[in-house]
């Protein structure tokens, strides 16, 4: 059992690591080359031409990345109001249907974009300006659909473990103040730190 959890937890880290990597590298890739070809454009007369297309792509693989890892971090937007309103149990089953509606849908649009896939590899479909296969920059569906339905089983997994009592999380004000407070709790034992020379 613990060999398996581990398995588990590695295939989860690096599931992580790769959706971290996609979105910041795309948002900050899209972001230098709009930048780039716009004072290319505006300041020399001249601008690359496949830019803009491969500037969609970039955007279009962090936000799917994104997106999936949000999973991970509860970090969608949900309301919580009528699961703080019935019973322990009812809002433990309400939540365990709601994660397993997600799972379906998630993995549905994965198999279906995987599905896609095929079909744009044996027409040979090709983009405009990057002379590229658009199997590449479709392959941000299945991919990031399937890590997205995976984090959402793992969330699953671990409400059916979850005491009842316990699985209504507190309110959005309530997490907001409590990482306030955290943060500026460690902002003090850093300014400690710094005036005593770490001696205390």
């Amino acid at each position: 059992m613990g060999v398996v959890r581990k398995v588990f937890s590695g295939i989860g880290a690096l599931i992580g690591w790769i959706n971290q990597s996609i979105a910041a590298i795309g948002i900050a890739g899209g972001v230098a080359l709009a930048f780039y070809n716009v004072v290319a454009r505006y300041v020399f007369g001249s601008s690359l031409t496949w830019a803009g297309e491969l500037t969609v792509y970039l955007f279009l693989w962090s936000a799917f990345f994104g997106a999936a890892y949000c999973f991970k971090r509860d970090a969608h937007i949900s309301i919580t109001i009528l699961l703080e309103k019935v019973p322990p149990k009812v809002a433990k089953g309400l939540m365990l249907l709601s994660h397993a509606i997600t799972f379906v849908f998630l993995a549905a649009v994965s198999w279906y974009g995987y599905k896609y896939l095929q079909l744009v590899i044996e027409l040979d479909e090709r983009s405009i300006d990057l002379d590229i296969p658009m199997w590449i920059p479709y392959l941000a569906i299945p991919v990031a659909f399937a890590f997205a339905a995976y984090r959402v089983a793992e969330k699953w997994v671990e409400l059916v473990r979850t005491p009842a009592d316990e699985v209504v999380h507190r309110g959005e004000a309530e997490m907001i103040l409590a990482e306030m407070e955290e943060a500026a709790h460690e902002d003090l034992i850093k300014e400690v730190e710094r005036k005593t020379g770490g001696m205390l």
